[in-house]
This record gives C-alpha cells, structure tokens and sequence, in this order.
C-alpha cells in the first residue's frame, strides 16, 4: 500500500496479537515479521525482519498488563524501526498506560502520564494513534499529532442492537459526565449520575444517585474497568435505587486484581468491553463479559492517517 507517506508497514509488540491481526485483515495487508523475545534478565531484544527504509510505519501495542514490559517493548520497538531509517512512525496505542496519573493532585507525585508521552517521543514516534484516553488533555502533553479515537460508535451500535427498553444512561462519577450525555444523546434516553467520593487508589464509595432510575435499566458508562470496586458499588447503589437491571460498557477492560471474581458474583447483567487490551484465560469463562473488536476503527484510522485523509470525520 503506497502513499505520499510510502509504504503502509504494521509491525505488533507482544501486548495484543491478536487484535494487530485482526487490524491487519481489515486493511488486506500482512503483519510485519519481528523477532521479540527475552534475555534470562527479562531484558528484551527486537529484531525487525522486513525492510521499513521509506516506510510510513504503524506499531502496535497497547500498554496494559504488565504496563512496564509492554511499554519499553514499544520503546525498544521504535528505536529499531527509526534506526532503520523509517519515514514516519505512528505509535498505536489502543490503550495508552499511566493516563490516571496525569496532574499533581498530591504534594511530591509525578505526571507519568507526561513521562511516558516523553519517552514515545524521544524513542521516535512521529504521531500518536490511541483510543478513550481516560483525560482528554493528555493529547496536550505531546508535541506530535495525535489522534484519539473513540470507541462509542462499536459500543453503541452493540447496544442499540440489545433493544433494552426503559433504558436510562449512568456516568459513574462526575468527571465521566460529558462521555455518558455523549452516549445518552446518541441512544436517545436520560442520564443519571452517581456522586461518590474515592478514600484512596482503587478504593471507592458511592454516595447518592443524582436522577431517577426506578423501574429502569441501567447502563454505567466508563473508559476502563479497572478493578471493579466503583463497578460494585455503583451496582448496589443504583439496585438499592429501584433500577430493574445494571449492564456496564466500558472502552478498556483492564480487570486487575479481584475483578474477575467481583463481575463473577455480582448482580451485574453485562459487562461490554472492547479488545483494546486482551482478556486474560482465566476470565473468559464469565458469560457476562462482551467483548468487542475495534479492530475495523483502528484498521481505517491507519489506512486514512497513511493516505492524509480525514480520521475525525470517522466519527461524523
């Protein structure tokens, strides 16, 4: 595939195989060959087996779990290709790692987020693909193109196909209001929000429900998942409101910790998550999770980025 840009190259870290596949199919190109693997020390070494020189190259690699090891694979990753004298790399990050830690909310704590927007960059990236930042103004922190795709239009149409009458959209916290109204805009129902007041990391309370949802079906909107403590008493509280049913989307099914077993056991109707990150073996016998593919959005965001057309217009 050729451009102004030169050759479409798609090269996959070890994060998430699969989904660079699947990206790969729906632009009819094949996956670049590398050589990945790790030293006794858990140092790792890349080999690019294709010829990138000229090449408009695409690295794919979500930074989710392990988050360390994936990100310093795509570092490495982009040092190799960018000293192989390719013409413009673009980081894919379907999912982009340490975006909680973006500002100083405490006295002596970093912005990681800013970090390792620095690190992408000195390694070699030329512009940024990535999909429901968890703050939209991490694209400030780059001083390259980015483009931030947003996963609603796959969630939605998903969701509209379920035909779940009386349904009343959730934002689980205040700072989740403007993606939720998104969402209830676009499925044609109300909002609701739910105040709650986080003690510490990963830990918090839900205080009160702000709008009626009694006799209705509930859908909590988020970007991630995470370990599903606020999933949990979001749950409860808006069951305890009258709600006939909860069902949860989610861009980002990081499931870290107890959330396998706490979604296993919970009153939750559903959970409908993309294939940004992969989902771990031992969480794929729960029937409650949907997970899926945007691999066609970040598939033509690719092809339209290589031929310098329009990729906000994605979402028109």
């Amino acid at each position: 595939m050729d451009s102004s840009n030169g050759r479409a190259l798609v090269f996959s870290g070890r994060a998430n195989p699969a989904l660079a596949q699947d990206i790969c199919k729906y632009m009819n190109i094949p996956l670049g060959k590398t050589i990945i693997r790790d030293f006794s020390d858990n140092e790792i070494y890349v080999q690019i087996e294709e010829n990138v020189r000229g090449g408009d190259v695409f690295i794919i690699q979500p930074t989710c779990y392990p988050g360390n090891r994936n990100l310093m694979e795509l570092l490495i990753m982009m040092d190799a290709v960018r000293r192989s004298s390719a013409k413009r790399i673009t980081a894919v990050l379907p999912y982009y790692g340490y975006a909680r830690q973006d500002r100083k909310n405490e006295p002596r704590v970093p912005i990681t987020s800013k970090l390792v927007a620095d690190l992408l960059v000195t390694a070699g990236s030329n512009r940024i693909l990535t999909v429901d930042l968890h703050a939209g103004q991490i694209q400030g922190f780059f001083n390259i193109p980015v483009d931030h795709l947003y996963a609603m239009t796959v969630l939605i149409q998903y969701i509209q196909e379920l035909k779940l009458p009386n349904l009343i959209v959730i934002s689980p916290d205040a700072g989740g209001v403007e993606r939720a109204r998104a969402f209830a805009k676009r499925l044609g129902t109300s909002l609701a929000i739910i105040d709650k007041r986080r003690e510490e990391a990963n830990v918090a309370k839900a205080m009160n429900i702000i709008g009626d949802v009694k006799g209705k079906r509930a859908l909590i909107v988020d970007d991630m998942i995470d370990t599903a403590g606020t999933l949990m008493e979001a749950t409860d509280a808006l069951l305890g409101a009258g709600a006939v049913e909860v069902h949860v989307c989610c861009s980002h099914a990081v499931l870290s910790g107890p959330a396998g077993d706490r979604i296993r056991n919970s009153s939750l109707k559903s959970v409908i998550a993309t294939n940004s990150i992969p989902l771990r073996e031992e969480l794929k016998d729960i029937c409650k999770i949907k997970i899926l593919s945007i691999a066609p959005l970040l598939g033509e965001a690719i092809l339209r980025i290589n031929r310098e057309t329009s990729v906000s217009s994605l979402f028109d």
